[in-house]
């Protein structure tokens, strides 16, 4: 069986979110300690004191979680430069077997451009498109006899270059998504490339999101 510590560790571990605001110190200890009580005393089969827990909290070392921010912080303060778009339009067909023909289609005529956006984004069984809204009525055209699942419009970009020592320290993305997640932003899409990562958001919470995100780049 393993020790009331091991146990606890391993529920708060569960939610990366509480963890965090533990390391920030954040968390009322006697409280967490009451409501994970039940469980513990659930895995142990006998009565475990709230004391006991609290002790099991307190011992609990934040080193990983403080040197993990420490680098995800400094790759933050290295951001390059933001890049917003606004007016576009996201698009989910179904994969069939001549969705990839057009697909090649429309990108030989979107390459043309040079100062649109377009991002292709192939799942298993569907392929999401996002496009300037300017693109829309050939999208229609073009993949007019494909099975559409969804489609938003209004929508903007914010599109961050990240240090290419991205690749070399995990939990990143989720730096950046937590932000704004608890700042109430929904975000539609996240598309990334080696040192590259945009999220696309409704067109109303652009100014939001870049505020953030410019946030995050100076520390605050």
């Amino acid at each position: 069986m393993d020790s009331i510590g091991k146990i606890t560790e391993d529920i708060i571990n569960r939610s990366p979110f509480l963890r965090e605001s533990m390391t920030e110190g954040l968390i009322n200890v006697s409280a967490l300690a009451r409501k994970i009580q039940p469980e513990i005393e659930e895995v142990t089969g006998k009565e475990v004191k709230e004391g006991a827990i609290v002790m099991a909290i307190k011992r609990m070392s934040p080193g990983l979680y403080h040197k993990l921010n420490v680098k995800i912080k400094n790759v933050l303060g290295e951001l390059g430069d933001f890049l917003v778009r606004s007016n576009l339009s996201d698009f989910t067909y179904q994969n069939s077997d001549t969705l990839g023909l057009k697909q090649s289609e429309l990108i030989r005529l979107l390459d043309a451009e040079s100062d649109g956006f377009f991002a292709l984004c192939k799942g298993v069984t569907e392929t999401t498109i996002i496009t300037s809204d300017k693109h829309k009525a050939t999208i229609e055209r073009l993949f007019q006899s494909e099975k559409l699942i969804s489609t938003t419009q209004n929508l903007a970009s914010v599109t961050v270059k990240l240090p290419h020592i991205n690749v070399e320290i995990y939990g990143i993305y989720y730096y950046i998504l937590k932000q704004l997640a608890w700042e109430g932003i929904n975000i539609i899409e996240v598309i990334s490339t080696a040192n590259e990562f945009t999220v696309l958001v409704d067109q109303n919470d652009v100014d939001k999101a870049f505020k953030i995100l410019m946030q995050l780049k100076r520390g605050f």
